[in-house]
């Protein structure tokens, strides 16, 4: 099991990190679509956790954007609204997930325990 800290009974946080959940670099596709247009835009992952996802973009969104996902988990697909978090001019933007359904959080969750290595590959045994 991840090493964990209780900050309040709603708040659990990595020793290290500032994230509620453990990062995994994996590069997944993904369909990014402001809220306030219809053009989606079609890029990659370079990680993604159960709290949100780093994307590669070289045309970034400014923080406090909101946003629509699309991500494809191997045969699977989630969606999710999400916020832009952070901005890195010409490489990415960091991504805050909003309304997650649980079907869909679950099923991240089963994909990230599979991909994960050995000693985080509870997470999925616990949900089910």
């Amino acid at each position: 099991m991840i090493a964990q800290e209780m900050i309040d009974q709603n708040t659990i946080v990595f020793p290290g990190e500032r994230r509620r959940y453990p990062r995994i670099e994996v590069a997944l596709q993904v369909q990014v679509r402001l809220q306030s247009s219809d053009v989606p835009l079609r890029t990659q992952t370079t990680d993604i956790s159960l709290g949100g996802c780093y994307v590669e973009m070289p045309s970034t969104l400014e923080v406090g954007a909101m946003v629509d996902l699309r991500i494809w988990l191997a045969d699977q697909e989630v969606h999710t609204g999400g916020m832009v978090v952070t901005c890195h001019l010409q490489f990415g933007n960091g991504i805050m997930f909003t309304g997650m359904s649980f079907e869909d959080k679950n099923r991240l969750s089963c994909y990230l325990d599979a991909i994960a290595d050995p000693p985080e590959r509870d997470r999925c045994k616990r949900t089910a």
